[in-house]
């Protein structure tokens, strides 16, 4: 019988990366980051001026951070004792929507932390490459975590089968953000999700 398969995110699941990328802009922009509910598009003002970024300019400035500085990035607490465990009876696949360039760095900075997963770089919803994966791995039963809503409406949309944990592991935005509708629990707490996850690969039933 075929393993179970853990498809997961990796910024603000795995890894922290708001509160960097606050810092970085901070440090280095003279810009204040704000991302109160998650929306990037109005989090972002010039000190100086006190005007927002506007939109065409706020990917750039990502793009640049993660060319630069994905060595400023912690790992969630919890984050590598439960891949640890998951890894026992799971395989293990990073699903991570950056350009793929960013392939070899992501590679280095998790090996780094003591992650050495498959990881896959993709660019917009992560349904079609979910249902790719878990087709391929020709997996039992295959658990999704992400923090972002649109993520678990993609893969509610093309893989429905696949069981979907909403998660966002940075307490400083978490509280500001609804659980996701189109998943089937939400769980910031890699202690707690572990648990959760690990039951959906044994086949217990949601709640």
């Amino acid at each position: 019988m075929s393993r179970p398969l853990l498809i997961t995110d990796c910024d603000e699941v795995l890894l922290h990366m708001v509160r960097h990328f606050g810092a970085w802009l901070d440090e280095a922009h003279d810009i204040d980051f704000r991302p109160v509910g998650g929306a990037f598009e109005t989090a972002l003002t010039r000190r100086a001026s006190g005007d927002v970024v506007p939109s065409h300019e706020v990917w750039p400035l990502l793009d640049g951070f993660f060319r630069t500085e994905m060595e400023r990035q912690t790992l969630v607490p919890g984050a590598g004792e439960a891949l640890e465990r998951i890894a026992e009876v799971a395989d293990i696949v990073i699903l991570t929507n950056l350009q793929d360039w960013c392939h070899a760095g992501r590679a280095a900075q998790l090996d780094a932390l003591g992650i050495r997963h498959r990881i896959v770089c993709n660019q917009g919803g992560k349904g079609r490459p979910v249902a790719k994966l878990a087709a391929e791995h020709a997996s039992s039963v295959t658990v999704f975590v992400d923090d972002l809503e649109q993520h678990h409406e993609s893969v509610a949309r093309h893989a429905p089968e696949v069981l979907r944990l909403h998660m966002i592991a940075e307490p400083n935005i978490a509280p500001t953000i609804p659980a996701a509708p189109h998943a089937h629990a939400r769980i910031d707490d890699w202690a707690i999700a572990v648990e959760w996850i690990m039951a959906r690969f044994r086949g217990e039933p949601i709640g």
